[in-house]
């Protein structure tokens, strides 16, 4: 079967988590050929994973270029402004009918992308902008500071940048798995508009709430953060309602998705999966007592907490050891530095250790006596059962997935509690009878609970079912967007669907 495969700032650019999974899928789905297309920033990042041979193509797609999408050889159409009014007055609308209101101008402004109209012109008009200030008073006004041109403009820009997989134009396959719901899933709706393909969106940590994270953090007004949330929340629930399958890899975030939409009989649970083979169970202990993180340098991990939590082990077992191994991600580097000042404010410079990246991850694991995630926001971590395969008790928060893999196999504390933590780490670290019997006790769970076989087997069997069940290509006349009524002609389509020029420039791989 033909699979498109859509992540974003994941695989095949950055290391570990989600980039882990899809590797272990495409190896694993021999059978399958694969299409994957990566949402990116620039579109030139370099790949850190070597592409296996039934991965028939990549296409990047650039969301953060100076350069807008644009149409080659060809005049864009003028834009018309209507649906993307919609939208915005759908995303601050909490109207019975606007998440309905939302979807339908949300394809609208997908055919205009592909016919060409180009949607930063679209967005950046004065009735945009106008009718984004009108819909902020309709619906904000008097909860909070007035929309300045500067929020509007700042958070039109944001939109659409969110936007752009709209211009891109989808293969036809069989089946789209998109790695996560949000801007991954415009994609797998431009192919279930164009060619009726069945989307699979899998939910690794819950895309909403890790927006609603980034956001509290960013350096932005809040009348834009609440404009750019409101815009996601609706994504997301467009995307769940449209999926013919949802693949969280942990009960918790069903919560979430029902919440936003989703159909329940629509979701399935699906574990990750680790290869036994690289993951042997450790071998002894270092000789001195030793926390292991293993994860990349990023916000969401929270390693504040972590450092603030070793700094209380460490005035209890002054000879205890940090290790942490990973790197930060394009763009994180300022999280890096961050923790490297920490750690000097704190005074523990010289008992804790930065690895940088560890091809030999078994290894890391092996370096420690206990393996510590501070997360503020999991799906199901590969960290976590990578771990208890190599015998390893975790101490991790309660996040995501964390503790639904953990059991009683470890320690599972609050987020963003340096003093819980630490004393959970001391917990394992002073009591060696205990430590040792959890780490087999998390070897047992691993392997009844989280092997690479159980997962690819299972999404193999999802491929049959799904794909052969897809939507047959229309007859000529029309094609329905299926939930507004809309229809794009035949005539219309094949303006983008068979010549070379209506390929967005800046979308090029």
């Amino acid at each position: 079967m033909e699979i498109l495969l859509v992540t974003e700032g994941t695989y095949p650019h950055v290391r570990g988590g989600v980039s882990v999974w899809c590797d272990q899928m495409i190896k694993g789905l021999k059978a399958h050929r694969f299409h994957v297309v990566a949402l990116s920033a620039t579109g030139h990042e370099p790949a850190v994973y070597e592409l296996p041979d039934n991965v028939d193509s990549l296409r990047l797609l650039p969301l953060w270029t100076a350069q807008r999408p644009s149409q080659r050889g060809r005049l864009a159409k003028r834009p018309d402004p209507a649906a993307a009014i919609t939208l915005l007055e759908a995303a601050l609308s909490q109207d019975p009918g606007a998440a309905e209101a939302f979807e339908a101008a949300l394809f609208e402004l997908f055919f205009q992308a592909q016919q060409p109209v180009s949607l930063s012109e679209v967005l950046r008009t004065d009735a945009v902008t106008t009718a984004l200030a009108e819909c902020w008073e309709k619906f904000h006004g008097g909860l909070g500071p007035a929309l300045k041109l500067a929020d509007a403009m700042a958070a039109l820009d944001l939109i659409e940048h969110a936007l752009r997989p709209l211009s891109y134009r989808p293969p036809e396959t069989d089946v789209t798995h998109t790695v996560s719901n949000g801007l991954a899933a415009l994609v797998g709706l431009a192919a279930k508009w164009t060619h009726g393909t069945p989307l699979i969106i899998a939910e690794h940590g819950v895309y909403l709430r890790e927006r609603y994270l980034a956001l509290h953090g960013e350096r932005l007004g809040w009348p834009v953060k609440a404009i750019v949330a409101s815009f996601t929340r609706r994504l997301c629930e467009t995307g769940y309602r449209n999926a013919d399958l949802i693949t969280p890899c942990n009960e918790y975030n069903q919560r979430w998705e029902k919440r936003l939409g989703a159909d329940p009989e629509k979701l399935r649970t699906v574990y990750n999966g680790v290869d036994l083979e690289r993951f042997p169970e450790a071998q002894g202990e270092p000789d001195e007592p030793t926390l292991v993180f293993v994860g990349r340098i990023d916000p969401l991990k929270d390693l504040h907490t972590l450092l603030r939590g070793f700094a209380l082990v460490l005035a209890e077992l002054p000879n205890a050891r940090l290790r942490i191994f990973g790197g930060a991600p394009s763009g994180g580097e300022w999280y890096h530095e961050e923790c490297l000042a920490l750690v000097q404010e704190l005074g523990i410079g010289e008992s804790v250790v930065f690895e940088g990246q560890c091809n030999a991850v078994s290894e890391a694991y092996a370096a420690g006596h206990v393996v510590v995630l501070s997360s503020i926001s999991e799906g199901l971590p590969f960290t976590v059962i990578e771990a208890m395969a190599c015998g390893r008790p975790n101490v991790g928060t309660e996040v995501g997935g964390v503790g639904e893999a953990i059991g009683d196999t470890g320690l599972v504390v609050p987020p963003r509690r340096p003093a819980e933590l630490a004393q959970a780490c001391l917990a394992l670290l002073t009591d060696h009878e205990r430590r040792h019997r959890l780490g087999k006790a998390a070897r047992q769970r691993a392997l009844e609970l989280f092997t690479i076989g159980r997962a690819v087997d299972t999404f193999d069997k999802i491929y049959r079912d799904i794909g052969t069940s897809r939507v047959s290509k229309p007859e000529a006349g029309e094609v329905s967007d299926g939930t507004s009524g809309n229809t794009v002609s035949d005539d219309a389509i094949s303006q983008w669907t068979t010549e070379e020029s209506s390929v967005p420039t800046g979308l090029a791989a």
